[in-house]
């Protein structure tokens, strides 16, 4: 018996995330093993969905649906949940999330440098992964963004005009200060493990990664998920602040994005530079996710199922 093609099915990122919420995909920690149980799950809906009158299909895909988010509420309704804080940066009282593992620690960390996004909240669809893998996830909120005070990055980018290249490189240096004082913040929480903090950041979070590393901070290791991807190409500026970082950076970094992400030769260029320079790091561009570069920018925080044992197994090989 032939097995059925792969189909565009698969390629609106919300069948990719049903698919990846099914029973036995999220537990494999062998990369191999999970690639073969999502084949088979998808071989599963594709009959269940592509068979019979179409209102069959609809009341057997809403009951599929219904029956898997209520399993995963119940699950992380059991779960930690995060806990709104305030930390100090300069003469500003910044908020973040918090999410603890159960028991009393200490706990190797995570601080989740988040996006451009106006609010970033407390990153659900990521913090619960790492969160039942026993570390501490903590998503501090930059200035202007989410809970905190202060002008949004992205208005102060637009009312920059000719001079939007420099601000950039200018605003996230600002924006370093405050993921420092994060920083500073969790080496003070008694349940964080200080000898085991990682960076890991997304989009204006992966610019945020890079440039800490270049520090080092107290950071063991860093993962950058999609640096740049949006403004590389426009900002020569940030171009160079990026490479230098990349050149001076003292701890290692694993590039993750997916293929078809607004563009992949930040990462690449990025991981050159680093490994000229003899640093350790680790790369790998994932197969493409959802509809169009946003889709594939989306695959840092929707796509946690399928890049997050890679993302733990370097993190376990150094935050020894």
């Amino acid at each position: 018996m032939r097995l059925l093609p792969r189909v565009r099915l698969w390629h609106h990122a919300p069948l990719q995330r049903l698919v990846d919420l099914m029973p036995g995909i999220e537990g494999a920690a062998d990369p191999v093993q999970r690639s073969s149980r999502r084949c088979a799950w998808q071989v599963v809906l594709h009959h269940m969905l592509t068979r019979g009158r179409p209102l069959v299909r609809c009341v057997v895909f809403a009951v599929l649906l219904i029956t898997v988010l209520t399993a995963r509420a119940s699950a992380q309704s059991a779960s930690a949940k995060p806990e709104l804080i305030t930390f100090r940066s300069g003469e500003l009282d910044l908020k973040g999330f918090i999410w603890k593992p159960a028991g009393v620690g200490p706990f190797p960390t995570i601080l989740w440098n988040h996006g451009s996004e106006r609010l970033p909240g407390a990153v659900d669809p990521v913090a619960p992964f790492f969160v039942a893998r026993g570390y501490v996830f903590f998503v501090p909120h930059r200035r202007g963004q989410g809970r905190s005070p202060g002008p949004y990055i992205m208005d102060q980018l637009r009312a920059a005009g000719r001079e939007r290249s420099t601000m950039l490189v200018r605003l996230h240096e600002a924006q370093l200060r405050d993921q420092l004082a994060a920083l500073t913040y969790l080496k003070s929480v008694t349940f964080v493990d200080q000898r085991r903090l990682a960076a890991m950041g997304y989009s204006f979070g992966g610019i945020q990664t890079m440039l800490a590393v270049e520090r080092g901070s107290g950071y063991r290791a860093a993962v950058n998920c999609s640096s740049a991807a949006q403004t590389w190409s426009s900002s020569p500026e940030l171009r160079d602040r990026l490479i230098r970082a990349a050149h001076k950076a003292v701890v290692p970094v694993f590039f993750l994005q997916a293929q078809n992400d607004y563009d992949l030769t930040p990462n690449r260029v990025l991981g050159e530079h680093m490994k000229a320079s003899g640093k350790p790091l680790e790369s790998k561009v994932y197969p493409s996710y959802g509809f169009g570069a946003q889709g594939g920018h989306s695959f840092c925080v929707q796509g946690a199922s399928i890049w997050g044992p890679d993302v733990v197994r370097f993190l376990q090989a150094h935050l020894k």
